[in-house]
Formats: structure tokens, C-alpha cells, sequence
């Protein structure tokens, strides 16, 4: 009865439109009550869940990237890249995949991610003669790098759920990410080439210089981050707070493009999402804690070593799973409501924990713009007005490219796991 209540009652509300964190409180309860925990132990649990230092790095980062996104900080980045690729075929299209990956490494949100990038790019792009349909839909798939790229959010919180390294899963992701926006270089080239999508200008003398010179406090944003967790100044929580810290010196009194009141701005809406976050974060906790004292996992366990399956085919239904769940919910809440279930699958398997982490994040980062109900879909359509029917076509050839990758990935784990070799990591 309470596998019943655990399994089926959370589908049920989803289908019905509640709100994910009500789903988890009340699948909680209902578990508790038809259990022997006292209905105290939601309070402990849910409050616990919160009560992580790594978590913090996810409200940083998502303030960090905000303001990098409105202060001028995204778009020398952007400037600076089409100075370097200006005068090829299909340079705004991979200027935008470039300004993406980069935008990726300073702030870890998808969403913010096309805001800030599709704004600074769909204008140009649809002048350029890209069209409108595949321009939006290039920002909507190409933003999902930024969950794949370090520093990730939903790696962080993979890291707490599963209780894995942190800074080893962001190590194993930057060459996915960086494979993936290869790949999708590839095609926009091809398809620039195909559509005759005129060549831009090349740059004039001295705009490199120029540029460069203009953009040198942003190119230092990810250089900071990144050269800080992994010089070991820092964890990746205090990165994300410097990373907040740099963002507001170098907008405000340097670029000086936003005011006082212009971060005060920034700072509610920041806090608004990160709310949104975090009380997923709680009720998942609690659903999580009552998923692994049921010792349910212990019986899914044993019912999938009944089945004799191989790993290579438990491993394709797991990525069914996740791009499934991960097409409906966002990726934190999709990473704490299935770690507690699919990660003693994988284990047992014999998958290595941080590459699991890596399967996991591709496929949540797929789900956000996999039709129908993917997140940055509704984004796209909310900030730049396209139709829904328009972008599920635009963003097919995409999502194929992406299901590629994941299957290189998934059965290649020498991809994710070399980086750790070659910094000595088990």
C-alpha cells in the first residue's frame, strides 16, 4: 500500500497540475501516516535537506549569473567571440554556442542562459537570415549546456543527493560540454552552408585588440571560479560567492551598467528562483529520506537482479527514465526525487558513481527542451514569443544531435572518467 501511495499518488497530482513541492509533502505524509515514523519526522527531514553547505553555491550561483547577464559582463564575452570568428560561415551561430559553453562556466543556470545569450543573439541571427524559428530554437537547445558545464547546478545538487564529490563531478563535465557544443558547432556550419546563410563581415584591424581589451574583467569571471575551486583557494560553495562579489564590482564600478536600484532589482528576482529552488530541495529531502528508510531500494535492487539484465541495456532504461522525468520536472527536483532510486541500480551494476552523475545530468539537460512540456521551450516562448508548434519542429535536429552525444557517453565512460585519471582522482 505505501509503494502504491509512493508511486502512484505523486504521478496522479503531477498529471493534475500541483505544484511539484506539494506533491513530495503530501506523497511524505502519506507515507508517514500509513508507516511507523512519527509525523514529527517530516520537519527533521525537510529542514535537514536544507541544512548542507554545498547547497548554498546553488542561490549564489543563479545571483552571480544574473548579474553577469544584465551588467554588461555577457555580452563583451559574446563581442569578444565574433571578433575571433567573424568572416566564416555561420559565425553567429557559433558565436552562440561559444557565448553559451562561456556563459556556462559562470553561472550553471539553463534558463537565465536564454534569457541573457538569446537577447544579445536572436536579433542578429534573424537579420543574418537564420530565420526566426531556428534562431530561437539554437539559444533553446544550446542553453541546456549550462546544466552540463561546470559549475553546474544540478551536478551540486547531485553531489549532496548521491553524496559524491563536487568538485570531481565538475572536472567530469567539462568534456561532455565541451564535446556537445563541438558537435552542435558542426551542424550549425553545415547548415549555414546549406541555407547560403551569408558570410558576416571579418572584423576590421584592431577590433580583436579592441575587444579584448574591453571584455578583459569578463574573460577573468570563469577564470576566477574555476582556477579558485581547483587551485584549492576555495570550495565550490565560497566560489560561488566570489563569483557574486566579482559580478557586482565589475558591473557596478567598472562597466558601470547597473545602479544601486538596478541591483536591488536583480537581488529580489534572484532570490524569487532561488526560493522556488530550495523548497523543492526541502520537500524532495523528505520524500527522499522516507524513499530510503522504507528500504524500497533495497527490494528494486533485488527485482532488477531478477531480471538478469545487462548493464549496457539497465543503463538504456534508465536513460528512458530520465529523459521522460526529466521533460516534465526541472533537474533539481528530477535529481532528488530519482537519485535515492536509480543510483543503487547503478551502483550495483557496477557504473562508476561520477559518471552516473554525468548520465544523469545529460539527460535532465536533454528533458529541458525535449518536447512537449521541456522548460526552456516555455522560456523561449515567453521571451521571444514563438510558437510552441514552431519550436517543437525547430529544435528536432537538435535534440537528435544530443541523443547521440548521450549515447556516446553513457556507453564510453572513459570520456567523463579520464579527467579524473589525469588528476589523480579514483
Amino acid at each position: 500500500m505505501t509503494f502504491l501511495l509512493l508511486a502512484v499518488l505523486p504521478t496522479l497530482l503531477l498529471l493534475m497540475g500541483v505544484p511539484i513541492f506539494a506533491v513530495l509533502v503530501a506523497a511524505t505524509l502519506g507515507g508517514i501516516m500509513l508507516g511507523s515514523n512519527p509525523i514529527q519526522a517530516i520537519h527533521s527531514a525537510m529542514f535537514g535537506s536544507l541544512d548542507i553547505f554545498p547547497l548554498l553555491a546553488v542561490p549564489l550561483f543563479i545571483y552571480a549569473g544574473d548579474i553577469m547577464s544584465r551588467g554588461g559582463i555577457a555580452r563583451r564575452l559574446i563581442e569578444l567571440i565574433l571578433s575571433i570568428v567573424g568572416g566564416v560561415r555561420g559565425s553567429l551561430g557559433l558565436a552562440t554556442i561559444a557565448a553559451c559553453e562561456v556563459f556556462g562556466v559562470m553561472s550553471g543556470s539553463s534558463v537565465a542562459c536564454v534569457a541573457a545569450i538569446g537577447k544579445l543573439t536572436i536579433p542578429s541571427l534573424k537579420k543574418n537570415g537564420y530565420g526566426e524559428t531556428f534562431s530561437v530554437s539554437l539559444v533553446t537547445a544550446t542553453g541546456v549546456i549550462d546544466v552540463i558545464i561546470p559549475p553546474s547546478i544540478p551536478m551540486i545538487i547531485y553531489g549532496i543527493a548521491a553524496q559524491q564529490s563536487v568538485p570531481q563531478l565538475f572536472l567530469a563535465g567539462f568534456v561532455p560540454g565541451i564535446l556537445i557544443g563541438l558537435a552542435l558547432a558542426i551542424y550549425v556550419y553545415f547548415y549555414a552552408r546549406a541555407k547560403n546563410i551569408p558570410v558576416t563581415a571579418r572584423p576590421p584591424r584592431g577590433a580583436l585588440t579592441a575587444s579584448l581589451k574591453d571584455s578583459i574583467w569578463a574573460i577573468f569571471a570563469p577564470v576566477v571560479i574555476l582556477g579558485g575551486i581547483y587551485g584549492g583557494l576555495f570550495t565550490p560553495t565560497e566560489a560561488a560567492g566570489v563569483a557574486c562579489i566579482y559580478a557586482i564590482v565589475i558591473s557596478m564600478f567598472v562597466y558601470r551598467e547597473i545602479s544601486w536600484k538596478d541591483l536591488w532589482t536583480i537581488t529580489v528576482d534572484s532570490a524569487m528562483l532561488s526560493a522556488q529552488v530550495l523548497i523543492i530541495v526541502s520537500a524532495a529531502g523528505a520524500f527522499a529520506w522516507l524513499i530510503t528508510t522504507s528500504g524500497y531500494p533495497a527490494q528494486l535492487i533485488a527485482f532488477v537482479d531478477s531480471l538478469h539484465l545487462q548493464t549496457w541495456m539497465l543503463l538504456l532504461v534508465i536513460n528512458i527514465i530520465l529523459l521522460f522525468v526529466g521533460s516534465i520536472l526541472e533537474p533539481p527536483a528530477a535529481i532528488l526525487l530519482l537519485t535515492p532510486l536509480l543510483t543503487p541500480l547503478a551502483y550495483a551494476a557496477g557504473v562508476h558513481p561520477i559518471h552516473f552523475g554525468i548520465i544523469v545530468t545529460v539527460n535532465l539537460a536533454i528533458g529541458m527542451f525535449m518536447p512537449p512540456f521541456g522548460l526552456n521551450l516555455f522560456a523561449a516562448n515567453a521571451l521571444f514569443k514563438t510558437p510552441l508548434p514552431s519550436l517543437y519542429r525547430g529544435v528536432m535536429p537538435f535534440l537528435f544531435i544530443y541523443l547521440a552525444m548521450l549515447a556516446l557517453l553513457t556507453y564510453v565512460p572513459a570520456i567523463t572518467l579520464a579527467p579524473l585519471a589525469l588528476f589523480n582522482f579514483k
